[in-house]
Formats: structure tokens, sequence, C-alpha cells
């Protein structure tokens, strides 16, 4: 079993979250949005956005570069492993209240906003009961890791996500007698990237970068003050002779 979870399905779930992807962007690139509410209801929503967004954007580089950057660079730099888990319980930390401060005002609009909740799908809303959930399993994990600062389990977590990604085989060797919260943390997460093309979390992938080269600029106008367009009734103005 330890093998299929953190050996096995680790590559299904990214491949469907890739494959997945790239076949609803072809098929249906109009479903690929965020499915804003603000128009709906903007109180709340702002705030809830920015640390949601924020948090979880910060959470996700701490993981890409803690998880993958081979150990040898930072014993290389002199960072040793206790001071490398700290680090990265001070700053996660920070980053999972923003984001779990952020998402509970997101998913409070979503489920006691009468307009909102009408306009949210199933999977709208599920998405984000679990990526508050992901976030109590990595805020809970800390308190795990607080009591061991020796980096010992960080050193496996870091060797399996880097034997996953660089296939490297016995990988899944890594997590047996690791703490169940590591686990239920790395199975969660690798759930949510196999929903992760069937829900709004697509727009993930996109990136305004054709405004970059786009020609041209983008003139827009207030109608404020503006005098009102003639009806097609109104007589012409008088022309006076030599005009």
């Amino acid at each position: 079993m330890n093998y299929l979870v953190f050996g096995v399905y680790p590559y299904i779930a990214i491949t469907v979250m890739f494959a997945v992807s790239i076949i609803r962007y072809d098929r249906d690139p109009f479903t690929w949005k965020s499915k804003s509410s603000q128009l709906l209801r903007k109180r709340q929503f702002v705030l809830g956005s920015v640390l949601f967004h924020v948090g979880v954007l910060a959470i996700f580089a701490g993981h890409l570069v803690g998880l993958l950057t081979p150990i040898q660079i930072f014993d290389f730099l002199s960072v040793s492993h206790e001071a490398k888990q700290l680090m990265a319980i001070g700053l996660g930390g920070i980053a999972g209240i923003m984001a779990l401060i952020g998402g509970v005002l997101l998913l409070h609009r979503r489920l006691f906003d009468p307009r909102i909740r009408a306009n949210s799908t199933l999977a709208d809303t599920g998405i984000m009961v679990l990526l508050m959930a992901q976030l109590v399993l990595g805020l809970a994990s800390i308190l795990v890791s607080l009591n061991h600062l020796d980096g010992a389990e960080m050193v496996k977590l870091m060797n399996w996500a880097q034997g996953i990604i660089y296939l490297r085989p016995g990988a899944a060797d890594y997590l047996v007698g690791v703490h169940w919260l590591f686990k239920a943390h790395i199975f969660l997460g690798l759930t949510i990237f196999l929903l992760f093309p069937f829900t709004r979390l697509v727009h993930m992938f996109s990136a305004p970068v054709r405004y970059l080269w786009r020609p041209g600029y983008q003139i827009v106008r207030s109608r404020r003050g503006a005098k009102p367009a003639r009806s097609g009734l109104e007589p012409l103005p008088r022309m006076e002779a030599g005009e």
C-alpha cells in the first residue's frame, strides 16, 4: 500500500493533471477561467483573495525550493538541516495562516451568500474545502516538526519528492515510518493535483504574457460628462453661406 500510494499514485496524479489540462484547454477553452464572483459580491472578496493567493503562492514556492533543491546545495551553502527546518516552520507557518484566513473568507462567501452559492458548482465548493483541509494538515504538521528539530523527517520528505520528480527507484521507501500527518498531507496534495484539471484551478496555468507583445494600445474613454449622441431625428445645425 505504501508503494501504491507514494510510489505509483504520484505519477497517476501528475499525468492526469497535465494531460487533462491540455485536453480541456484545446476542447473547452471558454471554461478555462477563474470564475470570479467579485461582481456578485465584493465584500470580503478583496481581503480574502489577497491573503489566500499570496499565502498559497508563498507556500508553493517554499515547497518547490525546499523539497526539490538537492541537499548537497544546502550543505554547500552551510545551511544545516535544523536551520532549514526552522525556516520552513516560520515562513511556512506565516504563509499558511494567511492562506487559511483568506480561504475561510472566500469559502464563507461561497457557502452563505445565496447569489454566489447559486452560481457555484460542486467542483468550485469542493476544491475550496479540499484546499482548506490541506492547509489545516500543513499547519498541524508544524506541531509535529517542533517536537524534533533535527531535520530527519524533513530529509526523508526531500528524498521522496526528488525521487519522484527525478524518476529514482524506491522513492516510496523514504516515507516508511514517517508521521501519518505528513503522509495525509502528501496524499491530499496528490489528490488535489488529480482533480486540478476538472476545477477552476486551471487558471493557475494562465498568465497574461500576450499583453507584452500586443500591438498598439487599448484606448478606454469614460462616458462621464460626454454629450448624448444624436438620435437621428434632431435637425442639423443651420449652415451659413460660405461655410
